[in-house]
């Protein structure tokens, strides 16, 4: 039964564009976090692996529920699994305000994952709901899009908060105490964006569009893809400050402003190359996106400065931006409108699995073998699933058609 909400009053196109501003209003803290947690977890005393601890505390809940949650979305509708995301996002921030031990800290990562688990399955859930098959690429990254230019505002935002604090001689304690004061804002403003603006996106014209099976072999494929290529990024991400602390002996700032091509690529080319998937099919980017990535991360260790470091994030980030719309569409296009939420279910529950292992992996390998192999191993793994999904995957045929002959963008 779907939940109340006027189901199809709205039109898609509209959707859409209240979706994009809950997002993007909610993911403010995502950049800051991504920078700072591991320089933050170090300073409150946390070793490598406890930092790759933080990192797998966000994945757990999402781990654990996703593949409930896929299910009671197709049961109970997308809206309320959406509002409970958007508030969980908006506690985890007030926590974090609280969080001057490494065991608050993780708690508020637990609570983030709350967030995560419910808001992203309910978000590409309804992105596929109302997107043409023709348009998913498209209308994935630009979700995404709005994703990464609210966490590169956030990220500039935070950034200018804390040059500014520091100068007035605060410590990490104070200033990561008003940082996240402050994005309690913007939390706020989403979940209101997405109870006030959101509809719900699941009606009766949805349950009998088409039929199809939650899990099927294909989509069972795609999850193993995801599991390996998920958590090996995942490995190396929060071992990649580190790793540039140590080697090129940068601090936060310099490395946010080597990241700024990557973020600004992230910002505004998702919705232009998931067009690719749209117009090409899903596997040629996916592919594509997996070897690119896979280039730059073998290089990261070999990195002597600063602009080399910029170019290389550069093309991880375009790697990354080819692929992912391209790999959401298509678990859309095998799984059946009514059991959508339940395949998401899946695929999320793939990915997180992986972003709970990796964190926790690399830390132990750059702790114990050496600070460059986490880096290789993810090359190693990223080229084995563009292997995969040239070998494995196989496109249904009614989205070869429809992209021969597109109907629409949405």
């Amino acid at each position: 039964m779907a939940s109340q909400g006027s189901p199809g009053a709205s039109s898609p196109r509209r959707t859409l564009e209240m979706l994009w501003r809950a997002v993007f209003w909610v993911s403010f803290p995502f950049g800051i976090l991504t920078f700072l947690l591991p320089i933050y977890g170090k300073e409150l005393g946390a070793s490598a692996m406890q930092v790759g601890g933080l990192f797998t505390a966000v994945s757990l809940v999402p781990l654990v529920a996703r593949p409930f949650l896929g299910r009671a979305l197709d049961h109970w509708g997308r809206r309320p699994f959406l509002l409970i995301g958007l508030g969980g996002y908006t506690a985890a921030a007030a926590v974090f305000c609280l969080a001057d031990t490494v065991q608050i800290l993780t708690l508020g990562r637990f609570i983030q994952g709350l967030g995560q688990a419910f808001l992203w399955i309910s978000a590409y859930t309804m992105v596929a709901d109302v997107a043409r098959r023709a348009g998913r690429g498209r209308s994935f990254g630009s979700i995404d899009e709005a994703v990464n230019r609210g966490a590169l505002i956030g990220t500039s935002l935070g950034f200018g908060a804390v040059f500014f604090l520091r100068k007035w001689g605060l410590g990490w304690r104070e200033l990561w105490f008003w940082l996240f004061a402050a994005y309690t804002i913007p939390a706020c403003v989403s979940l209101g964006a997405g109870y006030w603006g959101v509809e719900e996106t699941k009606s009766a014209e949805t349950e009998a569009a088409d039929t199809g099976k939650g899990l099927s072999a294909q989509l069972a494929a795609l999850m193993a893809i995801v599991l390996v290529t998920g958590g090996s990024r995942a490995m190396v991400w929060p071992l990649l400050m580190l790793f540039l602390q140590d080697g090129l002996g940068a601090d936060a700032g310099t490395l946010a402003i080597a990241y700024l091509p990557a973020a600004l690529i992230s910002s505004f080319l998702p919705s232009r190359t998931g067009r690719l998937a749209d117009r090409l099919g899903r596997k040629g980017p996916m592919v594509a996106g997996l070897s690119i990535g896979a280039a730059a991360s073998a290089l990261i260790p070999h990195l002597a400065g600063l602009f080399q470091l910029t170019i290389v994030w550069a093309v991880e980030s375009l790697a990354h931006t080819v692929s992912i719309p391209a790999e959401r569409a298509f678990v859309a296009d095998i799984t059946g409108a009514n059991v959508r939420g339940t395949g998401y279910g899946f695929y999320t529950f793939a990915h997180f699995l992986g972003a709970a292992i990796g964190p926790l992996v690399g830390g132990w390998l750059y702790d114990e073998v050496g600070h460059g192999s986490p880096f290789y191993l993810n090359a190693a793994v990223l080229v084995l699933g563009s292997l995969l999904v040239l070998l494995i995957l196989r496109e249904p045929r009614s989205a070869a058609f429809e992209q021969l002959h597109p109907r629409s963008d949405i």
